[in-house]
């Protein structure tokens, strides 16, 4: 039987012809460039791969066609369950950005801690400043957050010699120690040099990091976002940051894009990064890996892998 299932023919829809060219595509894969703008490319498309980093709202496009299977390029996924047409089964691209998101996050931290900023601006001027700046060694690290990217990240802050303390959305062990749940979060927050918040958007994460998270970190303290923008409030970190208690890293923001003139953009001691995260030559070659399982997986009549909605969740 399962020698009939791989010979199913499948139509898929990929964004770009960087992508497909990327796919080392099999026998009985038909493709078709679609961006979800314009006219479906075909009445039934089996796999549909959105662009990059698109609005949620795009996906109503796919309501024109029947689909079996939309492969985001993205880990989160807020917002898609609102966009998304019934019937649709939808998967994230976890494993994909984890490593670029990790890398950009300890950049981060020791681009805030050694102040490079600082030096790359006095350049400009020949101004020699050395005096001394706060290690990334022997911080005490909280990682708020605790799946791909939060292991990830864990495991490229270690060999810096930092204490790190995990912290999910509930209490567990591991082999390496306790996972802190959410409930730990405003006791755990007062002893810890960096804050590294990479938990996705939803409703109980909306605004996590509000006034009274921010107040109970002590001073001098840096908050890395690698989250989504939203899981901040601007304006509460606007205050912590702007009076120099607190300093912050942010890969998103709220709004975003931030605008030119947003006061954010010149706070002393706030390094901020365009949501870049994902966005490194790793990218490329992992997504299309990913498709390429997944067409694998399709064509062999098995169940997809990273599947957040749909099928059993309801829809």
């Amino acid at each position: 039987m399962s020698g009939v299932a791989a010979e199913q023919n499948l139509r898929v829809s990929l964004p770009s012809q960087e992508l497909a060219d990327a796919v080392e595509l099999p026998a009985g894969v038909e493709v078709v460039l679609w961006d979800l703008t314009g006219e479906p490319p075909a009445p039934h498309l089996d796999l549909v791969v959105p662009p990059y980093m698109g609005k949620p709202d795009a996906l109503a496009a796919l309501a024109a066609v029947s689909v079996g299977l939309v492969q985001s390029q993205s880990i989160g996924y807020d917002g898609v369950a609102k966009a998304l047409p019934a019937g649709c089964r939808f998967a994230n691209a976890a494993g994909v950005h984890e490593t670029s998101t990790a890398e950009l996050a300890v950049g981060m931290m020791i681009a805030s801690q050694r102040g490079l900023g600082d030096f790359a601006r006095n350049q400009s001027t020949g101004t020699w400043d050395n005096g001394l700046r706060p290690s990334l060694a022997d911080r005490r690290v909280l990682l708020v957050g605790y799946g791909g990217v939060g292991k990830a990240i864990e495991a490229r802050l270690l060999p810096f010699e930092t204490e790190v303390t995990r912290l999910a959305s509930r209490a567990r062990d591991d082999a390496t120690g306790r996972i802190y749940g959410i409930e730990s979060l405003q006791e755990q927050l007062p002893l810890h040099d960096i804050v590294v918040v990479s938990v996705p958007l939803g409703e109980q994460t909306r605004h996590l990091v509000n006034g009274e998270f921010l107040a109970a970190m002590p001073d001098g303290a840096l908050l890395v976002n690698v989250a989504r923008g939203p899981v901040a409030d601007t304006d509460a970190l606007l205050r912590e940051t702007s009076t120099g208690r607190l300093r912050a890293a942010l890969d998103v923001t709220d709004p975003e894009p931030l605008p030119q003139d947003h006061p954010l953009w010149t706070v002393p001691g706030v390094l901020i990064t365009p949501h870049v995260g994902g966005a490194s030559t790793a990218m490329l070659p992992r997504m299309a890996r990913l498709i390429r399982k997944q067409i694998g997986l399709l064509q062999a009549g098995e169940e997809p892998v990273n599947v957040v909605l749909g099928g059993g969740d309801g829809r």
